[in-house]
């Protein structure tokens, strides 16, 4: 015996119509705009025809907006002091930044003979997108000006142009992020991802790299900025 059976709970979500917009325009050189708007009834039929109020139009506006896509880089509230450049092209802008001498958790990969553990790192310049990231080191603690001069930052698994190789280290930052997001993001990519070798075939810094890391790991020694070496750059390199 055949039966009926019920399957609309299989379907996907299910939209009715709310309201409809009619668009005329007069003819003539001059022509005119003129926007109708209708409601709909429970059958989906155009009902209450009036002409589109404000408070109806600014509904409209807020529906369409694309405020979410374009909040990428936008600071929360006043803008961080250590923000040096933002360009906010749609999702792929760039953010330029600086960070102060800190103490950071370091991770060295076994083959480098150096142990993991905490160590005092230089200032630092970030320039990054959603997708990568340079570092550099300065010598100074100032808010670096356009004529600062930049230093290779000191690291593992640093281009000479100061770009960062992140190897296999998975990098998820929204298309939404606020600047402030967009930093503690890539700084915790950088600062938590194992470092490996140095790239380019050259030091970083005015003497060992693996010896001066295991000198300063697990110390309270400030980083010995007498060690950084300039890469011919300045801050306003950046900026192109």
């Amino acid at each position: 015996m055949n039966t009926r059976e019920n399957i609309t709970e299989n379907f996907g979500t299910l939209y009715h119509p709310k309201s409809a917009l009619v668009f005329y325009k007069s003819r003539g050189l001059d022509a005119d705009m003129y926007v109708e708007h209708f409601d709909m009834d429970s059958f989906g039929n155009p009902v209450n025809a009036h002409p589109l109020t404000v408070k109806e139009a600014q509904a409209l506006a807020m529906a369409l907006s694309t405020e979410k896509d374009t909040a990428f880089l936008k600071a929360k509230g006043v803008m961080p002091a250590n923000i040096l450049h933002i360009n906010p092209i749609e999702d792929n802008g760039t953010l330029i930044w600086h960070t102060k001498a800190q103490k950071r958790q370091l991770y060295f990969s076994e083959n480098l003979g150096l142990p993991s553990g905490t160590a005092n790192v230089p200032p630092m310049i970030w320039k990054a997108s959603r997708k990568a990231v340079a570092v550099f080191a300065v010598a100074t603690e100032r808010r670096p000006k356009e004529n600062t001069p930049l230093y290779h930052a000191p690291f593992f698994n640093i281009y000479d142009d100061g770009n960062v190789c992140m190897g296999t280290v998975s990098i998820d930052i929204a298309n939404s992020a606020s600047a402030e997001e967009f930093m503690t993001a890539w700084e915790t990519y950088f600062f938590n991802s194992y470092f490996t070798h140095l790239l380019g075939g050259g030091n970083r810094i005015a003497g060992n790299c693996v010896a001066l890391w295991k000198s300063l790991v697990g110390t309270q020694v400030p980083f010995p900025k007498n060690m950084l070496r300039k890469n011919k750059m300045t801050l306003k390199s950046l900026l192109r």
